[in-house]
């Protein structure tokens, strides 16, 4: 099989017959063997019954319904465990995005070697101020946090050599951030692609302005898993020494101030009226809680199972 394009789908009943109306144009003329597989995200619509319609149409359709909306994320994890091809693209079901890109974009996986290609709305067509603006500055931020060069990082159409998709763990709302899940796989030959981006044509986005806040926390969330995943101590640790170090001086240093004024027969302040010595013993408090911390997320760290998987990329 050379393509694999997974499509996740919520209540996109009226699209889905255009989406692979427009996939097999793209396709026509093109010696690609390919199947679609769309994956329904617990539609409340007939979307399902859609799916099974077009079944008899289009031979190459496989399907896959959740009970209930589990998420993108879930949708495109189950979507990689059952692609077959080579390449794997996934892009969304409300036709915003242009079949027409993926033949260049498996180009650019089989002949200038990239591991992944993500596409780029260089022109959007949605709202400036609920999606155009907020996306710069996730983006943005994206950029300087994973350093990956990507001017859309949340572009649904993409394309993956299978290897990518098939050593990288998509959940929760991880799906934002495949390039960085990618890369730190071992996958970093990351390419893109501007792409077409049409307006949307039937029904309303699934995605409120609240994405864009869940994204940057959730930005956060797997560049510590990333970074300190494995080595929690090194966080922990080292923020828990430094807190304790801190509240330590100060407590020294105003018994040692104490000490001298008494000796001198100078006028001092007990410790205990001085509002740092409280600082003192906050920070000595916090730091020995931070240090714990860090021990313990060791300790269960060193029994998690998986915990010596490693990405071998060939041996000799």
């Amino acid at each position: 099989m050379d393509l694999s394009i997974v499509v996740s789908l919520f209540n996109e009943e009226e699209s889905l017959p255009e989406l692979l109306e427009n996939i097999r144009n793209a396709f026509a003329d093109r010696p690609v063997e390919y199947e679609v597989i769309m994956v329904d995200d617990g539609s409340t619509d007939g979307s399902w019954a859609c799916i099974n319609s077009l079944k008899e149409k289009y031979s190459n359709i496989r399907g896959i319904r959740f009970r209930r909306n589990y998420g993108k994320s879930a949708a495109l994890y189950c979507g990689f465990e059952a692609a077959t091809g080579d390449i794997v693209v996934t892009m969304d079901a409300d036709l915003q995005d242009d079949p027409q890109e993926i033949p260049e974009m498996m180009r650019m996986i089989k002949e200038d070697g990239y591991d992944l290609v993500s596409g780029w709305k260089q022109t959007r067509h949605d709202n400036v101020l609920t999606k155009n603006i907020p996306s710069k500055l996730y983006n943005w931020a994206a950029r300087k946090v994973t350093g990956i060069r990507l001017h859309d990082m949340n572009c649904g159409l993409k394309a993956y050599r299978s290897e990518v998709v098939k050593n990288i763990e998509v959940y929760g709302e991880m799906h934002r951030f495949i390039p960085y899940l990618a890369k730190n796989a071992g996958f970093s030959n990351i390419g893109e692609k501007v792409v077409h981006h049409t307006a949307r044509k039937y029904g309303k986005s699934k995605f409120g302005i609240e994405r864009f806040m869940n994204g940057f926390l959730d930005l956060m969330s797997i560049w510590f898993l990333q970074k300190f995943g494995r080595k929690p101590m090194h966080l922990f640790g080292l923020m828990g020494t430094l807190t304790f170090f801190v509240g330590a001086v100060i407590a020294v240093w105003l018994i040692a101030a104490k000490l001298v004024h008494q000796s001198n027969g100078a006028y001092f302040r007990a410790v205990t009226d001085q509002p740092l010595f409280y600082l003192a013993l906050v920070a000595l408090l916090i730091g020995t809680l931070l240090f714990l911390t860090g021990f313990l997320a060791e300790l269960i760290c060193r029994n998690v199972e998986g915990r010596n998987n490693y990405n071998i990329r060939e041996t000799l």
